[in-house]
């Protein structure tokens, strides 16, 4: 049983599928999200997949078939890890980190936090038995066109993004409105001291103290900004409204 926080809601539950539990928390123990995790505003759990190998040697993969290069994740062995972990904690989405899978958004990555938690699945070598995406409902999701040797990482970067959504974990709430992505944009420029660096000067309407023209400087920057590095965003904002 989770005990509630503070607030009556009980923490956000992760647990993570994985041949390498001791990878865990990793950096997620550490800053505000491993402070976090401490106060118990989210809890860890973790499932050693390799439980539920086959043979005396708890083998979890085996060759493709059809020939190929590599090995291949069984479905019986990651079904009956599944099974065991959805027990333990019942009621998270599953996910499966994958390169083919659907783009990790800040909004999802709400979507999520929002929720009671979430449980994913990192994979190794060439992937996993398609049947078991199907038979287990598992959503495949993807940190960035690119491979990595396992799907620890990615599970990580998913679970930061979620945690420090998490009412309490970052100290100025009212910044997560202002990041980048939140409103389909990038974030305006930052700057602190000292006032003049290198030549380069602190913009003066950030001096003024005028509250109005800061945000509308800030609006046209973080304008400016998407459409000189992510013009995507832009295009893809204009079709939703």
């Amino acid at each position: 049983m989770h005990r509630p926080t503070d607030g009556g809601r009980p923490p956000w539950r992760a647990s993570v599928l994985t041949l390498f539990p001791e990878m865990f928390p990793g950096p997620l123990g550490l800053s505000l999200v491993g402070q976090a995790l401490k106060a118990g505003l989210w809890s860890l759990s973790l499932h050693q997949i390799r439980e539920f190998g086959i043979g005396r040697h708890r083998a979890v993969d085996d060759t493709p078939a059809g020939g190929g290069a590599g090995m291949v994740m069984r479905a019986d062995v990651l079904a009956q890890a599944i099974d065991n972990a959805r027990a333990a904690d019942p009621g998270l989405p599953l996910l499966y980190m994958s390169p083919r899978g659907e783009p990790l958004t800040q909004a999802r990555a709400r979507r999520l936090a929002e929720g009671p938690g979430a449980m994913i699945l990192a994979g190794r070598f060439e992937g996993i038995d398609e049947r078991v995406i199907a038979g287990r409902e598992i959503l495949e999701v993807s940190i960035g066109d690119y491979v990595l040797s396992g799907g620890e990482l990615a599970a990580m970067v998913v679970l930061d993004a979620c945690v420090r959504l998490l009412p309490g974990v970052l100290g100025a709430e009212e910044s997560l409105a202002q990041e980048s992505f939140e409103d389909g944009l990038l974030e305006y420029p930052q700057y602190t001291k000292p006032r003049e660096w290198e030549g380069r000067p602190t913009p003066e309407v950030l001096l003024s103290g005028d509250h109005a023209k800061i945000a509308k400087w800030r609006r046209e920057e973080a304008l400016r900004v998407t459409r000189e590095k992510r013009p995507d965003l832009l295009e893809g904002r204009d079709k939703r409204r």
